[in-house]
């Protein structure tokens, strides 16, 4: 039985009016005319997580079928509530209090799905310059990196200079772990940067060498490599990514949330917002479900308008993460049998300097969806009047930086407007937990109903793996 969660948050808002424009848009029949598909659509995507969560038979064209996804954040509040200490939750709140109270610096390896939704996180919901902070100022938190996502050389190399390169540990600021998420450990990327990192990490812990089990976190599957290794360390703590659950579906899991506990990210708040979500995507008609809705214009624009680059236009830089894993997520789901829209993210008003003239006057391919934010978290910054006018700013004296933002979003949007071009927006109402919750499920969600609506498995990723077979044979002949 769904968990049934009315929380005290503000939900997020769709709304693709300024995408109904005759002729280069689309029209608000035309979205009416797909709700009974969107509706099947819907219905198919529940009754693939019934399918999985009962265990039943998966058809082959269903294989594989990694519906666990939508039903993790009710399930683990659930569990929560009954246990709060043996849950899976408790477990990561206790695991992440402890990494916090004995390091000064984590080091989280994975790549693709396995980091993307951590990172996205940290941007959104910690300080923006959260690293460079003091340790009281940072709360007690740690510092965290990412690394295991490629195979730079010069960039591993700069995260061992910053960790002290097997510098022996004499105080907690010295102190460092690694949480490394893999579910096979047989990517190669992440299996090469745990090597290399176990082994500084070792050497830093040299007066102790029998602690080090206790400053490596893995989060695995139930069997493989990296399983093996972290019983062969004899790790304190190993937390499964569960089986029906893909890596770039992961964050509600140990993979997102352990990282974002240990950043003192309220992750309880964060599945809260998810399972609002879930509730609205169940119940919600298609006028105002901001699932289907985002999705029947999504797909109308690319068969009917060609509009095959889907250009995320995040307003303020906190969101640029989360935009870098919806590509991800969109990419590896739909970009199969020659078909799938190209996602794009952009940062604004950085980017409107670099492809705002793209966008503008460029090929009429792309439908722009807006993701603004509609509170800020600190003061508001404010022009000053200043003796020296050269800069004729004193005209703006008064104004504020969410003020300027909000007329460049105005202005934009009424540009594309005047020439034609469609936009949707995805209205945030804070840059918080459970708003993050929502947009993360959202988007998860959005994904796999697009795919049932256009007879595309969203689950799988073939095409990675292909890359990953021919690597590891080039290395090994």
């Amino acid at each position: 039985m769904p968990l049934k969660y009315n929380p005290p948050m503000k939900p997020i808002a769709y709304d693709p009016s300024a995408a109904f424009i005759p002729g280069t848009g689309i029209s608000q029949s035309d979205l009416t005319a797909q709700f009974e598909r969107l509706e099947a659509a819907r219905a198919e995507t529940l009754a693939d997580a019934k399918l999985w969560a009962e265990g039943g038979a998966v058809p082959a064209e269903k294989q594989p079928l990694d519906a666990g996804f939508i039903a993790l954040p009710e399930r683990l509040l659930n569990e929560y509530r009954q246990n709060r200490q043996t849950s899976e939750l408790g477990r990561i709140l206790a695991t992440a209090k402890r990494i916090r109270e004995s390091v000064d610096r984590v080091v989280v390896l994975g790549i693709g799905g396995s980091y993307m939704g951590a990172r996205a996180l940290m941007e959104a919901c910690c300080h923006p310059f959260h690293n460079e902070l003091s340790r009281g100022d940072r709360g007690g938190r740690p510092r965290l990196y990412f690394e295991g996502n490629n195979v730079d050389n010069d960039g591993a190399q700069g995260l061992l200079d910053v960790l002290g390169r097997g510098k022996a540990v004499r105080d907690l600021e010295d102190r460092w772990a690694i949480v490394v998420i893999s579910k096979s450990g047989g990517t190669l990327e992440t299996a090469a940067a745990f090597r290399t990192f176990l082994a500084a990490l070792r050497q830093s812990l040299r007066d102790r060498p029998d602690s080090l089990s206790e400053y490596v976190v893995p989060v695995t599957g139930k069997s493989g490599k990296l399983f093996d290794l972290s019983k062969a360390l004899g790790c304190q703590e190993i937390f499964d990514i569960p089986d029906g659950v893909g890596g770039r579906f992961s964050i509600f899991t140990a993979v997102g949330l352990l990282p974002a506990s240990v950043l003192g990210i309220d992750i309880v708040k964060l599945l809260e917002g998810a399972a609002a979500m879930n509730e609205r995507f169940r119940n919600e008609p298609p006028a105002s479900n901001p699932i289907l809705s985002f999705v029947g214009v999504c797909h109308l624009m690319e068969q009917l308008r060609g509009a095959t680059i889907r250009v995320l236009s995040t307003w303020g830089k906190g969101l640029e993460a989360t935009g870098l894993w919806y590509d991800q997520l969109l990419s590896e789901s739909l970009g199969k049998r020659e078909r799938g829209a190209t996602p794009i993210t952009v940062v604004n008003t950085r980017d409107l300097h670099s492809r705002g003239q793209q966008h503008q006057e460029g090929r009429r391919d792309k439908l722009i969806t807006n993701v603004v934010v509609d509170s800020v978290r600190r003061d508001r910054l404010a022009i000053e009047r200043s003796e020296l006018d050269q800069d004729q700013l004193n005209g703006l004296a008064g104004k504020t930086l969410p003020e300027i933002m909000a007329a460049a979003i105005r202005g934009t949007n009424q540009a594309y407007a005047d020439d034609r071009r469609p936009t949707a927006d995805i209205r945030l109402p804070a840059l918080d937990e459970g708003t993050m919750g929502q947009l993360f499920q959202m988007l998860m969600l959005s994904t796999v109903v697009e795919g049932r609506l256009i007879g595309i498995n969203p689950y799988g990723q073939p095409g990675v793996e292909g890359y990953k077979k021919h690597m590891n044979a080039n290395l090994r002949t």
